[in-house]
């Protein structure tokens, strides 16, 4: 495999406004190709919005929900990515020919769509269905995988995710800054955003502490090590609906290392370049190859009652 250089990316999307974040999108897309990215990656549901689908009932849920892969958001990730000669990779809420309702994640080239992933574990909504399979895909000769957001806090997800193949695992969240049983844990004060320029020492303060990138970094930097890939973590920066999001979009290697970082409190890119090598030499390699897995393959396969608890959602599923 050749190197490759890929680009993560943050913004402030706006609820239910798909012109506007495609728009975003586009002129993201755009800065990451003139610097040499093939492949850009965007937050989940960043086409659409996502908080304020907590609100939604399903008849407007379906309303924003789209066909795929015969969309009119697919159709402008295609024009965008064959203008840029780049990759998009960009997430939505997909509707079937029975009316389910899925959130979806797709990375799109000049073609179409390349890839789609349904979140396996979504619950901002209670319309809303899992999905029920892995992806993994071949783009520029390296294998990408994709897990949504919560999918990513189950560790068997990005173990069952490396074993098909996968060497990129691309990791789009809306995450951080919410209430939790972790210690720290809580909103951010949306004042603190709209006052950025004059409150920017205690909003980086509030973002890169323990509500924030101190817990992003207790967990993220180890799905990369244990499982020898690298990790494309994306996250909006600013309002999403109405709560706050800190970005912190970034770009983690092999070895557990952040090659790359979005910093600033606004729409940024970070761009690094992935190479072949590190995933032979990083450590998560050996670890893999040294599995026994006759040991506990009864253990993690045994049957369970699955219990999902959203802490600033109040929501408990089954």
């Amino acid at each position: 495999m050749e190197d490759l250089i890929i680009a993560t990316a943050q913004f402030e999307n706006r609820s239910a406004d798909k012109k506007y974040n495609l728009s975003q999108i586009a002129n993201l897309s755009d800065r990451a190709a003139s610097q040499g990215a093939k492949v850009i990656v965007f937050h989940e549901c960043s086409v659409t919005g996502y908080t304020f689908a907590r609100n939604l009932d399903r008849q407007a849920l379906l309303e924003i929900a789209e066909y795929l892969p015969e969309s009119a958001s697919i159709k402008v990730l295609t024009e965008i990515a064959a203008k840029n000669q780049i990759a998009v990779c960009a997430g939505l809420f997909e509707k079937d020919e029975n009316d389910n309702i899925f959130k979806a994640y797709v990375c799109v080239n000049e073609t179409g769509i390349v890839a789609k992933y349904r979140k396996l574990h979504p619950f901002i909504n209670p319309y809303l269905s899992p999905g029920n399979s892995y992806c993994v895909f071949n783009l520029y000769g390296w294998n990408f995988g994709i897990l949504i957001c919560y999918d990513n806090n189950i560790i068997e997800n990005v173990r069952a995710t490396k074993l098909l193949g996968a060497d990129v695992l691309l990791m789009p969240h809306v995450t951080m800054c919410t209430p939790s049983p972790r210690p720290g844990a809580g909103f951010v004060d949306s004042n603190l955003w709209y006052n950025r320029e004059k409150e920017s020492d205690q909003l980086r303060k509030e973002f890169n502490g323990p509500k924030g990138r101190e817990w992003l970094m207790k967990w993220l930097p180890a799905r990369a090590f244990d499982n020898a890939m690298y990790c494309v973590f994306s996250n909006p920066i600013g309002m999403d609906d109405d709560q706050l999001k800190n970005g912190c979009s970034m770009i983690v290697d092999p070895f557990g290392n952040i090659t790359a970082e979005c910093t600033v409190l606004d729409s940024d890119i970070a761009i690094a370049t992935i190479s072949a090598d590190s995933l032979q030499t990083a450590g998560g390699n050996r670890y893999i190859k040294a599995r026994r897995p006759e040991l506990y393959k009864n253990i993690i396969g045994a049957e369970h009652a699955s219990e999902q608890k959203v802490a600033w959602l109040n929501i408990e599923q089954e």
